[in-house]
């Protein structure tokens, strides 16, 4: 339930986000599936890079609560009846989806319905602009735990069973945290600011 070593979770790869000495840093707690989030990062990045100048702004996703079901992919959507899950706000995991804007290309980041407009709000977007989404173990474990009392256990797992099949199917691009809320402070501590 508890992750205690490093082995446990992606060490490797959350320390060389802890460690980036890149400025600015900003990292942010999304917890609604349904919420704003993926605009407001893309806004961020938008506003840093080509108002500000900091061509190098660094936007980091701590993903949990109902966010972090964006994070699965739709093998463990269609297996789990995560559709049910998200409460029926979402029948499939389009947060994945790639939209036409993408077409557009990166030229053009004043195009009203380019790849930097609303237009191309998904996490293959904001992954390929270089935004990190953090997975929370714990969201993890605790949607194992509502699977298992729902009923919802196709392959008959025990709870840490469940929590590793879920683990499986976390997109390949996001990296396993020991838990969200904790690694926010982490991040705090390396300079990256707050936002929600």
């Amino acid at each position: 339930m508890i992750l205690e070593r490093p082995d446990q979770w992606d060490h490797e790869a959350l320390s060389a986000v802890i460690g980036c000495r890149g400025n600015p840093k900003q990292v942010w707690d999304n917890t609604e599936l349904g919420g704003p989030w993926l605009n407001l990062m893309r806004n961020a990045l938008n506003a840093q890079i080509w108002s500000f100048r900091h061509p190098d702004f660094l936007v980091v996703s701590a993903t949990h609560g109902s966010a972090h079901l964006s994070l699965f992919d739709q093998t463990a959507w269609d297996k789990y009846g995560l559709a049910k899950i998200s409460g029926n706000t979402f029948s499939a995991n389009t947060l994945l989806d790639r939209k036409p804007a993408e077409a557009i290309g990166n030229d053009g980041h004043e195009s009203a319905d380019g790849a930097f407009s609303s237009h191309d709000n998904s996490i293959p977007a904001l992954l390929k602009r270089g935004v990190v989404f953090l997975s929370c173990h714990n969201a993890i474990w605790e949607l194992a735990e509502r699977l298992l009392v729902a009923g919802v256990n196709p392959d008959k797992l025990p709870l840490d069973g469940l929590a590793a099949d879920l683990t499986n199917h976390v997109i390949t691009s996001a990296i396993v945290t020991p838990g969200a809320v904790a690694t926010l402070v982490e991040l705090q501590q390396a300079g990256f600011h707050y936002a929600s």
